[in-house]
């Protein structure tokens, strides 16, 4: 048992205030762990007899000591921001110059087209099918999980990605080659659901706002999630709903089919959404319209795919020739 002394008041008073701001569950459990990290680390004590010496002392031993990476460290920052800042309402100010975490500057790894198709092929279903809107949208694995049955837009061929990084909703590409299974797809689950089979029987979650406003949202066709679980799980309300696949799950298929395939490159989930990127720019498209669809806030972070393709290196040769 978890003896912390995070009272059941501080844990309920930060899970309040996290989700009046809308963050995402991950991004509630992430910040919760460093912050019972945090309390560990000073030997128990509350945040409120820890400040911003405490904070930094923090920080530069993750970087010294645990060696974690900068967006690690980052993360933890942010969590203690938030926890003074929102939580206990007393701001940290200057937390003065921690010991960074070293970003080292590395391109990410890409794969050809013929590549990426080799290790779609070799996904089973639906596995293949959602690696394939990674690569043809650009759409993270959590974002590809999330899909629910309205999101996907066959008129417009565009989808819509609800609640990406950092709370935002953008619309991507649909890959034409991918209509035709995904509305056969839809129209098998469509007439099970119709016919009321057991599977659709139990609720979908959402988001506890949404449920309370829209009560019978979560039996609904348009609600139901593109890749469910086979599963029910209990939602945090004590309800028992189906999910969505489990991200870890779509990650471990990918990382087996990627070795299966040696095509000599460590390949995840992500590097088909670095493949679209750099696929799109390769032949043509213009970086504002790829920041777009990859939903990048800034620029500069789309720019990387240019450093990838070499493009800086436009007319110049190597002396070999």
């Amino acid at each position: 048992m978890d003896r912390s002394p995070t009272t059941p008041r501080l844990q309920e008073r930060f899970r309040a205030v996290m989700r009046a701001h809308h963050y995402s569950i991950r991004t509630e459990k992430s910040y919760w762990y460093w912050i019972r990290y945090f309390i560990r680390f000073h030997g128990m004590r509350h945040p409120r007899e820890l400040g911003c010496a405490e904070v930094n002392a923090f920080l530069s031993w993750l970087a010294t000591e645990r060696n974690v990476a900068a967006a690690t460290q980052n993360l933890a920052l942010n969590a203690m921001v938030f926890l003074y800042a929102k939580v206990l309402e007393t701001p940290l100010g200057d937390i003065g110059a921690t010991i960074r975490a070293k970003r080292p500057p590395r391109l990410p790894t890409v794969l050809t087209h013929a590549e990426a198709t080799e290790i779609i092929q070799l996904l089973p279903s639906p596995y293949d099918l959602m690696a394939s809107l990674m690569y043809g949208a650009g759409l993270r694995v959590v974002e590809t999980a999330r899909l629910r049955i309205k999101d996907i837009d066959f008129d417009r061929q565009v989808i819509t990605v609800r609640d990406g990084k950092g709370g935002k909703d953008r619309t991507t590409l649909l890959p034409a080659t991918l209509i035709t299974e995904l509305m056969d797809r839809r129209l098998r689950m469509f007439e099970a659901w119709q016919a009321c089979e057991p599977f659709y029987k139990s609720a979908v979650s959402l988001p506890f706002a949404l449920r309370r406003k829209y009560p019978r949202a979560p039996f609904s066709f348009e609600w139901q999630w593109w890749f469910p679980s086979s599963t029910l799980c209990t939602d945090e309300d004590g309800t028992v709903v189906r999910h969505h696949l489990h991200v870890s799950s779509i990650q471990k298929a990918v990382r087996q089919a990627s070795r299966r395939a040696a095509i000599g490159k460590q390949a995840g989930c992500h590097t088909f959404r670095h493949t679209f990127a750099t696929e799109l720019l390769r032949r043509g498209s213009d970086i504002r319209t790829v920041q777009t669809l990859l939903g990048h806030t800034d620029v500069r972070t789309t720019q990387i795919y240019t450093h990838v393709l070499g493009q800086g290196f436009a007319g110049v040769r190597s002396p070999l020739g």
